[in-house]
């Protein structure tokens, strides 16, 4: 057995055999012209059947994943059509008398690399978006036609192995597709029936090609690098998605791990298939919104693979406890934005940094403290040192015109601190006006209820803000005065106590009364045995693990 580590994107088991796309060769040859401007046309009119080509993908992926994934497409043709890229085109035909073609590669590799030396991981990815498009360009002015063309005939690396749709698998199995790497043209044309899963040597998380992985419902895995081997073409693999494992010729003691798991995660998809766009309401017509709490925009895939109506808690802390040095603003904007666009119009709310305590970032310089869980921490450190929180909520304002974004204030204890952290929010607004950056005027803001002195100050809290979302890790701690990191205390630190399950009656009644909803955030809420306690206290959203919200509405459903 061979094991490899990747990347895992898009999570989901895969067992069977391996198929090597061979890597097509885009190589160009340089011809001098003699005519110019005959060469332009030339590329004009490869680049207007390119352009149709693409029109046609984008409603064959809207047809069958929705609107919303077929708009990398559209960004697909508005690149081909933007004046920069023809300008650079022609510019170079005209200028050195090259054959289209070579203008085309040479502008597509310029570009590439623009994109992949900027610090934003989105326009990182577009430095594959822009090859695709060329490489159909160079495809269209070589005589080679595009899989959706209404002939059949088929082109790149993927439609080239016979794996897109209405191709040929060999032998008419299903297999997993290893390469070098896969365009998002060629992924959105694969032919499901007879693709496993993949992996590829090259991608990452934020490529297009890993997201309609994700929308596809195929496990894939990226970035196994020099682990790619053509020869492991035929043989056995098992490929673990969600951990980015690949195991080639995988010994038996595997094979039986995994085929449990995929025997498990099938019984999920069942599940999934007979509650996927039913609401979470009981038999006598109670509504709750059912959420999922990430920490990582890669987590938003499994978000909607799992039918979550939206994202409950955004744990914004792991953008800073997974570096070395500050999160940038546009750092972070680029992951709030990642998430808000691949939730559409699904609410996203985003928890603001809750550092210290058990979660310490060296870069911080926080220093010792007797009792950290008791001392500097989440809005405390905000509100004192302002200048990292402005960051933070500038990129959370700017993100808001890409999605439904909410911002959630952690370990508030008074009415004093919500109003400190309005107007600090106030200022990062006016200074997006003034340097004419759209955000959403009106976005949301919440506080999250997990302290004594929160809920006795509920009615005044509620006052101030748009929703509640309970804490019931740290509410169970502070209510009860057990350290929940001290192992030794576990038979104390009952989240089940009546005291803890009076303070979210206090919480919810606080709400309603002053016409905002309230939910849970805390691990309490994916616990089956309290699902009665919470309709009966008028819970309005519950925000759980994405694998806990089938299990959650199927009770809630059958209440």
């Amino acid at each position: 057995m061979r094991t490899i580590q990747g990347v895992g994107v898009s999570a989901g088991i895969a067992i069977g055999t391996v198929r090597v796309l061979a890597a097509v060769d885009y190589a160009v040859e340089r011809r001098v012209i003699d005519d110019p401007q005959a060469e332009m046309d030339r590329f004009r009119a490869a680049r207007d059947t390119a352009v149709a080509q693409l029109k046609q993908l984008r409603d064959n992926v809207a047809a069958e994943f929705g609107e919303n994934k077929a708009e990398l497409f559209d960004a697909h043709r508005l690149m081909l059509q933007d004046p920069d890229y023809a300008e650079c085109v022609e510019g170079l035909i005209a200028q050195d008398k090259v054959n289209a073609e070579f203008a085309v590669k040479s502008v597509a590799e310029q570009f590439a690399a623009m994109f992949a030396a900027m610090d934003s991981s989105t326009m990182q990815a577009r430095a594959a978006d822009v090859k695709d498009v060329s490489r159909r360009v160079m495809n269209v002015l070589q005589g080679k036609r595009d899989s959706t063309a209404q002939d059949g005939s088929v082109q790149g690396d993927a439609v080239q192995n016979g794996i897109v749709q209405n191709g040929t698998a060999q032998n008419g199995e299903s297999h997993i597709i290893f390469a070098e790497d896969l365009a998002p043209s060629e992924t959105a044309q694969l032919d499901r029936a007879k693709v496993l899963g993949l992996v590829t040597a090259k991608g990452s998380a934020n490529s297009h090609t890993a997201i309609l992985a994700r929308t596809m419902g195929l496990p894939a895995i990226t970035g196994i690098g020099d682990a790619f081997d053509p020869a492991d073409d035929g043989h056995v693999a098992v490929i673990d998605g969600a951990s980015g494992a690949v195991f080639v010729d995988p010994d038996e003691a595997t094979l039986t791990e995994y085929r449990r798991r995929k025997a498990e995660a099938e019984e999920h998809l069942s599940l999934l298939r007979k509650l996927k766009g039913k609401p979470t309401e009981t038999k006598s017509g109670q509504r709750v919104h059912l959420y999922a709490n990430i920490s990582r925009p890669s987590d938003a895939a499994a978000v909607l693979a799992n039918d979550a109506e939206g994202i409950g808690l955004f744990r914004s802390e792991f953008l800073y406890l997974e570096r070395e040095d500050w999160p940038t603003e546009e750092f972070q904007f680029d992951a709030y934005g990642q998430v808000a666009q691949e939730m559409g119009d699904r609410p996203v709310i985003i928890r603001t940094l809750d550092i210290g305590a058990d979660k310490q970032v060296d870069y911080f310089n926080l220093g010792h403290e007797d009792n950290p869980a008791l001392g500097y921490r989440a809005i405390r450190i905000c509100l004192t040192r302002p200048e990292i929180f402005k960051v933070q909520l500038r990129a959370l304002l700017r993100a808001s015109a890409y999605g439904n974004i909410a911002i959630m204030l952690p370990m508030i204890t008074s009415v004093q601190e919500v109003r400190d952290a309005k107007r600090i929010l106030e200022e990062a607004k006016s200074e997006l006006r003034g340097e004419r950056i759209d955000f959403n005027e009106s976005i949301q803001i919440g506080v999250m209820i997990e302290t004594p002195a929160s809920v006795i100050m509920a009615d005044e809290l509620a006052a101030e803000v748009d929703f509640f979302s309970i804490g019931t890790n740290d509410l169970t701690q502070y209510t009860l005065a057990c350290d929940r990191q001290n192992p030794s205390l576990e038979r104390f630190a009952d989240p089940h106590s009546p005291a803890v399950l009076r303070m979210i009656q206090m919480t919810i009644e606080a709400a309603h009364r002053h016409g905002i909803w309230c939910g849970i955030c805390g691990e309490l809420g994916a616990d089956l045995s309290l699902i009665d306690t919470f309709l009966r206290l008028g819970i309005d959203e519950l925000s759980v693990s994405p694998t806990s919200v089938l299990p959650l509405r199927n009770v809630i459903r059958n209440h």
